[in-house]
């Protein structure tokens, strides 16, 4: 008999040790750890969902003592209140684009910031030249903004992904099933999420380990092409 597949809460690691660096990712690491020379204190941090800037951005605001703050909390935040911190990380930067009360707060934070020797670092899914900003002067400050890029996963970083991936839900799998999946998902940070989530709620609901066997059949049924 299938079991009831809870959807439960997984503790994602974000410690430096957690994070896995390789080709495809070792200049934009190595840019967010040389933030004494961030041209004008500030950086954004460009990548697809899941490529690691979450990850990345908590390491810099661990060693910095920086505040994270989420894009969408910006509209009803005061800058005055958050410029104290002097260091900050806003995450998703890129949503703010057409909320003016974000926008001006974003604007008169980065002003601030950056007026008291302070460090700012911005993620965001794409580069500030293709945010639709309204405000002119807080998309000419952040078009003028170094960035650094998350790229596509390599082999050597989509492998480990998926060990860190398989190992936040504490489930063990056997060294085989990782390139054995490699080979067969996309390339993409979000198809490994995918994939492991898909494995996780496969195997409670059949009562099974994760393994090639369950792959290939999950990978093989029509329950993979559908949420």
């Amino acid at each position: 008999m299938a079991q009831l597949a809870l959807s439960l809460p997984v503790r994602e690691a974000l410690g430096r040790a957690d994070f896995f660096i390789s080709p495809a990712n070792a200049l934009a690491v190595a840019t967010v750890g040389d933030w004494g020379n961030w041209p004008q204190g500030k950086l954004v941090l460009v990548g697809p969902e899941g490529a690691g800037k979450t990850h990345l951005a908590n390491i810099w605001a661990s060693e910095t003592g920086a505040m994270i703050l989420h894009a969408e909390d910006l509209a009803d935040t005061s800058a005055d209140a958050l410029a104290i911190w002097g260091r900050i990380v806003i995450e998703d930067a890129h949503l703010i684009a057409g909320d003016h009360a974000a926008e001006v707060t974003l604007f008169h934070l980065h002003n601030m910031v950056l007026a008291q020797a302070g460090l700012l670092l911005l993620t965001a899914q794409s580069a500030p030249n293709r945010w639709p900003l309204g405000l002119p002067d807080l998309a000419s400050r952040l078009q003028a903004t170094a960035v650094a890029t998350l790229t596509a996963p390599d082999d050597a970083l989509l492998s480990a992904v998926l060990v860190k991936l398989f190992a936040d839900r504490q489930i063990t799998v056997p060294p085989s099933l990782i390139p054995w999946l490699v080979a067969r998902i996309e390339r993409s940070f979000s198809a490994a999420r995918d994939i492991v989530d898909r494995l996780d709620r496969h195997a409670l609901a059949q009562g099974r380990p994760v393994s090639r066997a369950l792959a290939a059949e999950l990978l093989d049924s029509a329950a993979f092409e559908g949420p």
